[in-house]
């Protein structure tokens, strides 16, 4: 090789890697921040870039990517003076990487600390009960406070979370003795109220008993009467058509006298009876029945006289009945 090549060779392949280190190669959802002889010049997103050597200089890479800042534990005193501790976390993103830049010293710290001021603010103005129930609204107030304040940093914030709320020990024992008493009074009220169903519930199912019985009582007492009633019907009815039989037949007075006593017999039952006879039905009987051997009054009785035969008094029966019975006798 001639040396006069040398120097130009030295030349070529010194540029070439000067070319070589200034090429920048950014990979997506970043961003970098460029400045020329300390001003800013350019903002390089995904790509091949090249960097001008000496001059040009790269101040900040910045991610686009949504970023998680959780934030330590803070003193926070509610409305009623009550000191606890409450951490956030806050979700971000950056949508302009100069502004990001260029906006504030240390960017992620001021949002930290913006958080920090912005939480005791409104926790502040809330009571503890509101501090424990409210944690949407504090939330929701949050986001928009700190999305406002930090669009000039270049920093959208996409939501709040209120992580833990530690109140102090004392309150929690306090509110832990609340929860147990209020569940006690809940599990109270519905053994009460279990209670009460239940007593409701057998009272029904008794009173339903009782009126199914009664019902069973009255039907069966209808059906019991209904039945005595069609029994009486038809003895009646067969006692009618034994009358209307024995009418159709005609009967002796002989025949009558006879059912007559057959009556009387039936009367007895073979039980030790006492039978009063009027004295007509003696006469006539006398006058007309035939009797059988066994009663000692003959085949027949002759018909009685038209005057009938004066009495003689009897000594064991009394005067005023035989009075009495003289009496009848002439009316007749």
């Amino acid at each position: 090789m001639p040396p006069v090549l040398i120097p130009f060779i030295v030349i070529f392949g010194l540029a070439l890697l000067l070319l070589l280190c200034s090429i920048r190669i950014v990979s997506q959802a970043t961003e970098v921040i460029v400045e020329r002889l300390g001003k800013y010049k350019k903002t390089w997103s995904a790509g091949i870039h090249v960097l001008v050597p000496i001059f040009e200089r790269i101040v900040n890479r910045v991610t686009l990517k949504e970023q998680v800042l959780d934030t330590p534990p803070q003193p926070v005193i509610t409305s009623d003076n009550v000191t606890m501790q409450i951490d956030a976390v806050v979700y971000f993103r950056i949508f302009d990487a100069k502004m990001y830049t260029y906006g504030v010293v240390n960017p992620v710290e001021a949002l930290a600390n913006l958080t920090a001021t912005t939480l005791r603010n409104i926790v502040g103005e809330l009571s503890l009960d509101e501090s424990l129930t409210s944690r949407d609204t504090i939330n929701g107030k949050m986001q928009v406070i700190l999305d406002k304040e930090t669009d000039p940093w270049g920093i959208k914030v996409i939501r709040v979370e209120i992580k833990n709320i530690m109140p102090p020990a004392d309150i929690r024992e306090a509110m832990e003795a609340e929860m147990r008493a209020e569940r006690t009074r809940r599990e109270t009220l519905l053994q009460a109220e279990g209670h009460k169903q239940a007593a409701i519930t057998r009272a029904e199912g008794d009173k339903q008993a009782m009126i199914l019985q009664a019902e069973g009582e009255r039907d069966a007492r209808i059906a019991r009467a209904e039945g005595e009633a069609k029994a009486v019907f038809l003895a009646k009815k067969a006692e009618a058509d034994g009358i209307r039989e024995l009418v159709a037949a005609s009967p002796t007075a002989a025949v009558l006298e006879l059912k007559q006593y057959e009556a009387l017999v039936k009367m007895c039952n073979g039980k030790a009876a006492k039978l009063i006879i009027p004295t007509d039905a003696v006469k006539t009987v006398s006058r007309d029945v035939i009797f059988s051997e066994t009663t000692g009054l003959g085949d027949a009785t002759k018909s009685a006289p038209d005057t009938p035969a004066e009495k003689v008094a009897d000594p064991c029966c009394d005067e005023e009945d035989y009075a009495a019975e003289k009496a009848r006798d002439s009316a007749k």
